[in-house]
């Protein structure tokens, strides 16, 4: 397992420089293996660029409650970097005048933020059409002080996106730490309490699958049909929807993928289940994601990676949705993870 200092070391510049050369340059003598811009061209799709704004994803900080293996942010408790007051003042004058239908709050553990309460009382008043909070459950259970998060979200009528493997315990706390599928369970049931994830309950509640290992995610589905079994069988836990999100190899996840010798099989299976098709529906083309410093990436992947945009706008003090509009995407060879088979983003599959 991965120690927390090491989490810490691997959150600065030239780690994320380290990965970027791994992905682009590679670590084995595999001439075949095709770069990411080239596929893309093949079917007239590079340069890759964005299209009109929907989402606004802004990461409010890296600290978090839980330490998981497949953690592309490299959360934990131990991660210093949080989103300031003065940023979250910037991020909200954006919200007022961009035209983006969706604002997404992730981390870390968003809720970890000393801000996250006052930042969602503002960005609520705005009138948001989907405002989602990406909560991982446990927080809810961590401390009394965030025990009232359900009644929270559901004054504000929060999105709530929840990450959650499995529907068994043994492999949620393999991926995720002991005791988090218990925790997870009882959040589970208190957002149920209060109205999320019912029938025809318009307090929306979904679910996060990430597979727990270096393979593909099965068709989303078939996964959400078998959740929602499990889960209402085994718990009473009712939910709307499951997303099905692919493992980039990037931060946490790269470097099992390395440790474990599964890197090139690994990016092998990514290529070859390359898919056209998805590439037209790549969530950076019509996201922004913002992190916790307020620096703009074309996702929040890229933002791992310390990949900007290709824009005179770096910054969210300086948002200009006109010059941002239309620049051409940032890639890399884990852009190969969106556009695998089904495809797959924050909302889960694009095809």
């Amino acid at each position: 397992m991965v120690t927390a200092s090491l989490h810490k070391r691997k959150s600065d510049l030239a780690n994320s420089k380290r990965q970027l050369e791994i992905l682009s340059n590679g670590i084995f003598q595999s001439e075949d293996l095709p770069k990411f811009a080239d596929k893309i061209a093949e079917t007239s799709q590079f340069p890759l660029r964005s299209k009109t704004l929907e989402v606004l994803q802004i990461n409010v900080g890296y600290m978090c409650n839980q330490v998981c293996e497949h953690c592309h942010v490299d959360a934990g408790p131990d991660r210093q970097e949080i989103m300031t007051k003065e940023t979250m003042l910037q991020c909200l004058e954006v919200i007022k005048k961009t035209g983006a239908h969706t604002l997404d709050l992730t981390g870390g553990a968003p809720e970890m933020n000393p801000h996250f309460r006052w930042f969602v009382d503002e960005a609520s008043k705005i009138g948001i059409k989907d405002f989602i909070v990406r909560s991982n459950l446990t927080i809810i259970k961590a401390n009394k002080k965030f025990a009232d998060l359900p009644e929270f979200f559901k004054s504000h009528n929060v999105h709530v996106v929840s990450s959650m493997p499995h529907w068994t315990q043994g492999k949620t706390d393999k991926q995720r730490g002991t005791g988090v599928f218990s925790q997870s369970i009882e959040a589970l049931k208190e957002l149920n309490a209060v109205g999320y994830g019912m029938p025809d309950s318009n307090l929306r509640l979904d679910l996060v699958y990430n597979p727990s290992g270096a393979f593909l995610p099965a068709n989303q589905a078939s996964l959400e049909k078998d959740f929602k079994k499990a889960l209402l069988e085994d718990f009473n836990i009712h939910f709307h929807n499951l997303f099905a999100i692919t493992n980039l190899p990037i931060s946490r996840f790269l470097d099992y993928l390395i440790a474990s010798d599964n890197y090139e099989d690994y990016m092998y299976t990514l290529v070859e289940a390359y898919n056209p098709e998805a590439v037209k529906n790549v969530m950076c083309t019509n996201t922004l994601s913002v992190s916790w410093d307020g620096y703009l990436y074309d996702c929040d992947f890229n933002q791992m990676l310390q990949l900007p945009v290709n824009s005179k706008v770096k910054h969210i003090s300086e948002y200009n949705e006109y010059l941002l509009k239309g620049r051409p995407i940032a890639i890399s060879q884990h852009c190969y993870g969106c556009t695998a088979g089904a495809g797959s983003s924050c909302q889960g599959s694009v095809t």
